[in-house]
């Protein structure tokens, strides 16, 4: 999934920022990032910037949110595309995960990342990653045609150490490889 979004020029202050904060954070992480590095990247005022965001925390917050919309969007229809071409449901994660991982702006999870960062002196990331993940669960039961919940939660849970594991750098092909025995094992029973 790439950072950079096509968006058009005409953006209104709010979305600069929140662009402009979803790039920085992402690339560089949350605490690294100020917030006067993202006023200056925004091409936008202190008093623009406060009048959105009262502090850097609800800047944070509506990062996250963005990011799950987009993140989302893309995972939904890129999974889509892969089970389309008529790749089984791990093949089409897989492939999916690949894709992420091949992306020159690759940083891994940013909720993972956030709440790393974060999650101790900011609860509601620990509270907005639980929610990301839950609808990656769901997601992924709506893609495979799986209701049961074990199952798609230890799913996830191998899906976010591979993630990992590719962020530390690891190769791909062999860490997805890995996470097609963990979830061939854990679905030994269905097609898949």
């Amino acid at each position: 999934m790439n950072v950079k979004t096509d968006i058009p020029e005409k953006r209104s202050a709010k979305e600069k920022i929140v662009q402009t904060a979803h790039e920085l954070f992402y690339q560089y992480g949350i605490r690294a990032t100020g917030i006067d590095k993202i006023i200056e990247c925004a091409q936008v005022t202190k008093v623009t910037f406060y009048r959105h965001f009262p502090s850097k925390n609800a800047l944070i917050l509506t990062y996250l949110e963005y990011r799950h919309t987009l993140w989302m969007d893309w995972f939904n229809t890129t999974m889509a595309r892969y089970m389309q071409a008529g790749k089984g449901n791990i093949r089409a994660l897989l492939a999916t995960l690949q894709s992420w991982a091949d992306a020159p702006d690759f940083r891994g999870c940013a909720f993972l990342n956030a709440t790393s960062e974060m999650g101790e002196a900011l609860p509601d990331v620990v509270q907005m990653t639980r929610m990301h993940k839950l609808s990656v669960e769901q997601a992924l039961g709506v893609h495979w045609n799986c209701a049961d919940p074990a199952r798609l939660a230890a799913s996830v849970m191998a899906f976010d150490g591979a993630i990992m594991h590719m962020q530390m750098g690891r190769p791909a092909n062999d860490v997805l490889a890995q996470l097609s025995m963990v979830l061939t094992t854990l679905f030994h029973d269905e097609e898949v």
